[in-house]
């Protein structure tokens, strides 16, 4: 005999996880410039403060959650879930998910950001994402075109070898242009320069698990400059987690919070990107590795050989 209650949602791609997210972040009752990105397939972000919110959602898929990649899989016992290349070998290092000596079974997430961002600041992919063949015996033509070896088959749990396509660094490199080019668009649209945000909150259970400097690497993050009082431009960001199901326990206890999560999705801004010209110019330009203008990514450029 329990009540079901369901959370008020915004628009058809920005739904209760969203709203009940903004609520568990406060960024609805600080004055502070927030930008709130929950990392999935729908990409969707919220950006304002105490004063206002605008959201929208961008079709990103589920290339980010081991989705679209051959070798892609949740982050389980046996992913991979982060990786490192030699500047001078090319040959990679790994970390698994699972007890000491696990052997690989895919790469999921976190992982994968990682590792796209690995091989581009090492000049395995050039910044349209193509594999550099000839390099390294890892980068290779394989059965769906060019290929880089993360793990042999004698060091994986299924025998085979385990390798990212160019199949797969363009889905993801798609995946990433299309969160880019939301909140880039959003931003630009209520005329809020992103080097304003104060802080930039990160949702969603694969948001715990990025590595800043590499997902701005690839262009997934802003590459924004450190906040007054501090030398490090990552303290803008915070990883929050699965912030809808906090939000939704928050309005599980207390009805005064139930009732002020009906405001907060009333108080958000739906904006519509299939109607918004300037998001495909937007995504275009965000489908390079960092972004077709480097002025965006100063230090990726930094880092990058030669």
């Amino acid at each position: 005999q329990a009540v079901v209650d369901c959370l008020p949602g915004v628009a058809s791609y920005v739904g209760a996880d969203i709203s009940a997210g903004v609520l568990s972040t406060g960024m609805d009752e600080t004055a502070e410039l927030t930008l709130f990105i929950d990392v999935g397939t729908n990409g969707e972000t919220v950006l304002g403060n105490a004063d206002w919110l605008v959201t929208c959602a961008c079709s990103a898929g589920p290339a980010f959650e081991g989705g679209g990649v051959e070798y892609g899989m949740r982050a389980t016992v046996g992913a991979i879930e982060e990786v490192w290349i030699n500047n001078d070998t090319l040959e990679p290092d790994y970390r698994v998910i699972g007890r000491e000596g696990e052997k690989p079974r895919g790469i999921c997430g976190s992982g994968l950001l990682g590792l796209l961002a690995e091989m581009f600041v090492t000049g395995v992919v050039d910044k349209a994402g193509n594999l550099q063949v000839g390099r390294s015996p890892r980068i290779r033509e394989g059965e769906h075109g060019p290929e880089y070896v993360v793990a042999w088959g004698r060091e994986t749990a299924h025998g085979r070898d385990i390798a990212i396509s160019k199949i797969d660094i363009d889905n993801l490199m798609r995946a990433k242009a299309a969160i880019y080019a939301g909140f880039t668009v959003m931003a630009q649209s209520v005329g809020v320069d992103l080097a304003d945000v104060s802080q930039m909150l990160i949702g969603g259970s694969f948001g715990q698990y990025i590595n800043v400097e590499k997902a701005v690497q690839i262009g997934l993050l802003p590459d924004l400059p450190a906040p007054p009082g501090s030398a490090s431009p990552w303290d803008r960001f915070r990883f929050l987690g699965n912030t809808s199901i906090r939000g939704a326990y928050m309005a599980l206890l207390r009805r005064d919070v139930r009732a002020h999560l009906s405001e907060v999705a009333q108080t958000m801004t739906y904006l519509e990107l299939s109607a918004d010209n300037s998001f495909y110019d937007a995504f275009t330009s965000a489908l390079f590795l960092p972004h077709t203008d480097a002025s965006q990514f100063p230090s990726v450029q930094a880092v990058l050989p030669g």
